[in-house]
């Protein structure tokens, strides 16, 4: 039986951190140093990448000797800390912002599909169903696509504080999220 309150929770986390909402002042200065953003080729790409880590990135950790308890939690971890950026408005991880770079980067990887998303996909794995998972993706890239699609209207709607207002709700909750998974799997791991 399909769980709706876990897919829920997993579109809210991947939603908190793909932070869409909260990349709107960038993507809005990149699109007027490239004069249009691809909608649609963003959010493929980043989709592409979400699903293939999704599907092949357990593969690769058992390459490196790691299990998905370890990379819970250090994904909760590095959730944590981007949870910290946005409260604090520090940059921890710093994004390369090359303006001649194509739609691919920086827009699609490291923006929308970043690190953070790529290790928060992860750490749900470790306590979430692929199918909840694969959906929670699909939901949030249809959101990417309709903000990309619409940057102008949303900046003019939300104004400079309601970005930051958005920004600093989302980062307490992604703290929250990050106690809870490395609260759920760092038990196994000390002994």
């Amino acid at each position: 039986m399909f769980n709706y309150s876990e897919l829920l929770t997993v579109t809210f986390t991947l939603f908190a951190i793909i932070d869409i909402i909260g990349s709107i002042p960038i993507l809005i200065t990149l699109k007027e140093k490239m004069g249009h953003i691809n909608a649609l080729k963003a959010t493929v790409i980043s989709g592409a990448l979400m699903v293939l880590f999704l599907f092949v990135g357990e593969n690769f950790l058992n390459i490196l000797g790691l299990d998905k308890k370890s990379f819970a939690v250090g994904g909760s971890i590095v959730i944590f800390i981007l949870g910290l950026e946005m409260v604090l408005g520090i940059e921890f991880f710093k994004s390369d912002k090359d303006s001649k770079s194509s739609v691919a980067v920086p827009i699609a990887f490291p923006i929308i599909a970043g690190s953070g998303t790529l290790t928060t996909i992860m750490s749900l794995k470790a306590n979430y169903h692929d199918q909840s998972i694969l959906i929670a993706i699909l939901i949030n890239l249809l959101v990417v696509f309709l903000v990309l699609k619409s940057l102008n209207f949303l900046e003019k709607l939300l104004g400079p504080a309601g970005l930051i207002a958005i920004r600093k709700f989302f980062g307490v909750i992604l703290l929250a999220i990050a106690v809870k998974i490395f609260a759920s799997n760092v038990q196994g791991l000390i002994k």
